[in-house]
């Protein structure tokens, strides 16, 4: 097991390689294309990635070309940052939970009940409080953060029956194996929502929740019907408990290399490929419901004030609130509605 301090400091050399070589080699000539490479656990029809692919893709495509490789495919999901600071990747869509990998203070990013909605996202990450930490992950990482995405609210999904399990507090989710990404944001949060937390990749989901290997899992509903989890699942409780998010993550030594014109288009694609990833997410997660109950799971809201009281108190005196710098909560809640 590598430790955070040690994996950080790993980073910090293949990056500063990088950087060397970014800033020995020159801009890019015109009529040179850049090859750039974007790897996901995501599906190609993930919003994310048709964004990505629909936007991002066609406005950089006077100078770069776009290949993209999806599922996890070309590296396993969590591996993506590291490849980007070996020179190995130039993007990928990344995490508060990940970067909290390496940067514990992005937790706050990724604590449950802190992001009110889409719009509050944009809000943080466009406010001077983010400099400090994107000036952090580009120093010792290389990984420019050009914009954040909305992946929507986050639910939990159990593949048995409400009758078998009603879950209207955290204590119902008591002995509960809830499918968590591998990092300690996340199983953190499955902890503080009162679930045991179980670390699976992404790709073994669907098996998991139909061989009975994991009670259940937490994504917003447009993934549940991407992934088709509703083949799996019985109940979902709208515990809305993340309002999730994701930054577009690219290769600061690529960044470098182009020219300030090319890096004004790529930042534009970047920020209007987020913005029409996000109004398709916002969208789905309004019509889908019906859906999903059409195919025999029951939706419902359970106790909400439950759910934020505890899940918050949970991070109080915590280990991951220690990392927080002073005051960014207070400036984060201070541009929310």
């Amino acid at each position: 097991m590598i430790t955070k301090f040690t994996r950080r400091a790993a980073l910090a050399s293949f990056a500063a390689l990088g950087l060397a070589a970014g800033v020995a080699g020159s801009a890019h000539a015109a009529g040179d294309k850049v090859t750039i490479t974007m790897a996901t656990s995501g599906s190609e029809t993930d919003q994310r990635s048709v964004a990505l692919a629909q936007v991002f893709a066609p406005m950089v495509s006077g100078f770069a070309e776009y290949k993209p490789a999806y599922n996890g495919t070309m590296f396993a999901q969590g591996a993506e940052l590291e490849a980007i600071a070996r020179g190995n990747l130039t993007m990928s869509i990344t995490s508060a939970q990940e970067l909290a990998q390496f940067f514990p203070e992005f937790s706050i990013f990724a604590t449950g009940y802190v992001h009110q909605d889409a719009a509050h996202q944009v809000r943080v990450f466009n406010d001077p409080l983010m400099d400090p930490f994107k000036k952090t992950v580009e120093e010792e990482l290389g990984v420019k953060l050009l914009s954040v995405m909305y992946l929507g609210r986050r639910h939990v999904n159990l593949r048995f029956t409400r009758a078998e399990k009603d879950i209207q507090t955290p204590a119902d989710l008591a002995g509960v194996n809830l499918r968590m990404p591998g990092t300690e944001a996340w199983q953190f949060l499955g902890k503080a929502l009162g679930a045991s937390p179980t670390p699976l990749a992404f790709t073994e989901v669907y098996t998991a929740l139909s061989t009975g290997a994991v009670d259940g899992q937490d994504n917003p509903l447009p993934t549940v019907v991407d992934k088709k989890f509703y083949e799996v699942t019985k109940q979902i409780a709208l515990t809305s408990h993340l309002v999730d998010l994701n930054y577009i993550a690219f290769s600061k030594e690529t960044w470098d290399s182009l020219t300030s014109e090319q890096q004004l288009v790529v930042q534009r694609a970047a920020d209007a490929a987020a913005s029409y990833g996000r109004l398709k997410q916002l969208d789905q997660e309004n019509s889908l419901a019906e859906f999903i109950r059409s195919q025999g799971v029951e939706i419902y809201t359970p106790d909400l004030a439950a759910f934020r009281t505890h899940v918050q108190s949970q991070y109080v005196g915590s280990e991951a609130a220690a990392s927080w710098p002073e005051g960014v909560l207070d400036r984060i809640n201070a541009l929310g509605n």
